[in-house]
């Protein structure tokens, strides 16, 4: 299914990426529309973060006739104009976790782009004004003076989601958001996320964890290969037979209280 909205995320048209000399993306085709807030889910190597990094102009595809790739609805960007409109939190900002900084200091970076904030960085009392209700919004306001070596793991996705949010982005992207998460800090992780987009944020969630899925996501993108496997409303996508073929081993799903599970 493409469900191209009035805007979009992002469109990909027959979008193939190299990585290490394999097919990351195979001719991937994939529309996301803005405010369409949607779970990208597929095993290791289904390429799901190398969509991602293609979004974000880390990973670039092959030059084709028959391939386009737009992001908000153009072709070309500037990577400082399009970083402040989407909000990442990836493994990759995970090592913010050995940074002698402060949470208020990581939260604050988000306006910069940065890993920190740098002597020649000017801050503004808007700045410091959005910084404290974004952390009182994500409850974390007691880490504004933690430093984020310091934190646990489910203390530091919460402030990165908040350095992700501190410039208002049109879309908050999750790579595998829950991983190396104990079960409180997941369930806890997933009740920030409901209210994030509750408050109005598009999320969109890159996991292989049926339970990540919040209720308030309501299309699923199904990935094997490279390419979409399946895709539509999150009734119709998350079966069993499809997960099945997904996973390439059987595979049961129970839904309960809005939230999926694989036996």
């Amino acid at each position: 299914m493409s469900t191209l909205t009035q805007e979009t995320l992002l469109d990909f048209r027959n979008i193939t990426v190299l990585r290490d000399g394999r097919r990351a993306l195979d001719g991937l085709t994939v529309s996301i529309g803005l405010g369409e807030s949607t779970a990208i889910v597929g095993p290791n190597g289904s390429g799901k973060s190398t969509l991602i990094k293609t979004l974000m102009r880390e990973c670039y595809p092959l030059d084709r006739e028959d391939a386009s790739l737009t992001i908000f609805g153009k072709d070309r960007w500037r990577l400082f104009d399009l970083r402040p409109m989407l909000g990442i939190v990836s493994p990759d900002w995970l090592e913010l976790c050995s940074r002698q900084i402060t949470g208020h200091e990581a939260v604050l970076s988000g306006f910069f782009s940065s890993t920190e904030i740098w002597p020649h960085n000017e801050l503004t009392p808007e700045m410091q004004e959005k910084a404290d209700q974004v952390m009182d919004l994500l409850e974390i306001t007691h880490l504004a003076s933690h430093r984020t070596d310091q934190m646990s793991s489910g203390e530091i996705r919460r402030v990165l989601i908040g350095r992700a949010l501190v410039h208002e982005p049109r879309a908050l992207i999750l790579d595998e958001p829950t991983a190396a998460l104990d079960l409180r800090a997941v369930r806890d992780f997933r009740e920030v996320l409901r209210k994030i987009t509750r408050a109005g944020t598009m999320l969109v969630l890159v996991t292989h964890h049926l339970p990540d899925i919040i209720p308030e996501i309501s299309r699923v993108v199904l990935m094997k290969n490279g390419q979409v496997f399946r895709d539509g409303p999150k009734e119709d996508v998350l079966g069993s037979s499809s997960l099945s073929q997904l996973f390439d081993m059987p595979i049961e799903v129970i839904q309960r209280d809005g939230y999926y599970s694989a036996l």
